[in-house]
């Protein structure tokens, strides 16, 4: 058993190695030729990399061991009573508590200097109402497009009305939706998704989960802004992240060790009440066999040392060396060349990052094979790069954020009108997927160190903030499009009588709870070469 627990952690950290590889050979390539680091940065990078990408695969094999079994058993347990209002206090808690102990949310809150805590909080409350909202969607059968509708033009009202009043917190807000789909909530919130649809009154439950992460992403924006405007955040300003200066190579590892103490109580913060909760549920209503109970305390053990080691990798090695490439570039003759390298890494991070692999391969599976995972991952890489292109525009300019948000997301939401619902839904999922662990500990330093070399450390908030909210909207645009091709391709095979306007049927699934019609349309393969050929027609 323990061999092959060992086995298992190798193997995640070598897919966490997989996602980190690209973006450090990128680090390597511009500070050998273009942009020369600092001894204290370069080795402080390499030795905080190390810490990122072993911390980043304990925690991927703690979380699989302890959260996502706790999720299943609290989601496969909510609905037996048929109790909504239990069922909505439940999903409320664990909504709270996940959050807060999400490492992407720390490394963002890690910005915002002594309001860390109340941002965090704020976000948690977010995601938990909003987790509720997803479970009733489920229960009650709702249709997904119309709580995307409500919720992007909710968004969109209190961004144009913050931008009037005070835009300082406006694009930081909307990043805290993209953060909060991490390594820690997108499990143990599919899960709980995952056992509620298995055991609710719908058909075809697994098609349900689709969506789960996009609804729940509206809440922290939401509330970032709704708390904003109430004046909650007035003292709100960002605190920068610099790189340790040793003198020789014995005090290199005293800045890690020293930063120990403060992410060890920040993580603690975290598990420590999402383990009593569950102990306590258990007791009351799950009961768990005691050798399941053992691997999710061991798995929780494996939580706690990987997030510390992440944490503490990111803080000490891995940003800081994002800021100083981006100053770098962003004070060079040639500083337009960060937008084509934000691109490149966008592109770059889509592919490595692993959770991209299994949405893809979920989608394959879903449409048993009707959508390759080529044309998802392709999508998702070429609205990351664009949108990483802009991120980098925005830092270079100081060009405002809201109107790509508000034309990105008014499009997005149109699409799902015409688009096959299944394509929402994974679309809408797939910006949580792509804003992960690289796009906020090194897109968004790049971006910051952009913005300071221009002379506007006074505006980071506001011009630099914004790209993992960026990363996070193109591909609820580009994958729909890929829908959209689809739905375009098949009516021209099979004729327009055979499609139905709004949704399409995957074979062997149900577009449940999204759709109106019960009429089953046979669907032809569908392949890389077909896609193809409609894009160029």
């Amino acid at each position: 058993m323990k061999n092959k627990r060992l086995e298992t952690a190798i193997e995640k950290i070598k897919e966490a190695f997989t996602s980190v590889l690209p973006i450090a050979l990128i680090i390597l390539f511009l500070s050998f030729t273009v942009c020369p680091l600092e001894n204290h940065v370069f080795i402080a990078f390499i030795l905080g990399t190390v810490l990122l990408t072993v911390g980043l695969g304990l925690f991927s094999l703690g979380a699989e061991l302890s959260m996502e079994r706790i999720g299943a058993h609290i989601g496969a347990n909510l609905t037996k009573s048929r109790n909504i209002p239990i069922i909505a206090l439940i999903s409320l808690l664990v909504g709270v508590l996940i959050t807060i102990s999400e490492p992407d949310l720390h490394v963002l809150a890690g910005y915002t200097g002594d309001m860390k805590m109340p941002f965090i909080l704020a976000v948690a409350a977010g995601l938990g109402v909003f987790l509720v909202l997803a479970v009733m969607r489920i229960i009650f059968n709702i249709r997904f497009k119309y709580i995307l509708t409500a919720g992007y033009g909710a968004i969109l009202i209190l961004a144009v009305i913050s931008y009037i009043i005070d835009p300082t917190f406006l694009a930081i807000a909307f990043d805290a939706g993209g953060v909060t789909t991490g390594a820690m909530s997108v499990p143990f919130v599919m899960s709980i998704g995952a056992g509620i649809a298995a055991i609710s009154s719908q058909k075809d439950g697994e098609d349900a989960t689709f969506g789960l992460m996009a609804i729940c992403s509206i809440g922290p924006i939401i509330s970032i802004l709704v708390m904003g405007l109430a004046g909650g955040f007035e003292n709100i300003a960002y605190v920068g992240k610099t790189s340790p200066v040793f003198e020789n190579s014995q005090a290199m590892l005293f800045p890690f060790f020293g930063a120990i103490p403060h992410i060890v109580k920040d993580v603690l913060m975290g598990l420590v009440p999402i383990i009593v909760f569950f102990l306590i549920y258990q007791l009351c209503t799950v009961r768990v066999q005691k050798k399941e109970m053992a691997q999710i305390f061991i798995g929780a053990g494996y939580t706690f040392v990987g997030m510390m080691l992440f944490l503490v990798g990111v803080n000490v090695g891995f940003m800081p060396v994002g800021s100083a490439l981006g100053s770098a570039l962003g004070s060079s003759a040639y500083a337009w060349i960060v937008i084509p390298i934000g691109a490149i890494i966008g592109f770059c991070m889509t592919y490595a990052e692993p959770a991209v692999g299994v949405l893809a391969k979920q989608v394959e599976d879903a449409t048993s094979g009707a959508i390759p995972p080529k044309v998802i991952t392709m999508a998702m890489a070429i609205g990351v790069a664009l949108s990483a292109a802009i991120a980098m525009l925005r830092a270079l300019t100081g060009t405002t954020i809201l109107p790509f948000l508000v034309v990105g997301y008014i499009v997005a939401v149109i699409l799902s009108y015409f688009c096959p619902t299944l394509f929402t839904t994974i679309a809408f999922d797939a910006g949580g997927v792509a804003s992960g662990v690289m796009a906020a500990t090194f897109l968004l330093p790049l971006s910051i160190g952009v913005c300071t070399a221009r002379g506007a450390e006074n505006m980071v908030m506001i011009d630099a903030f914004g790209t993992i909210a960026l990363v996070a909207m193109t591909p609820t645009v580009s994958i729909q499009i890929v829908g959209l091709m689809y739905k375009l391709k098949l009516r021209r095979t099979e004729g327009a009588a055979a499609v139905d306007d709004t949704v399409i049927d995957m074979p062997e699934i149900s577009t449940a709870p999204d759709t109106d019609s019960a009429e089953e349309i046979e669907i032809i393969e569908f392949s890389l070469d077909s896609l193809s050929v409609a894009v160029k027609s």
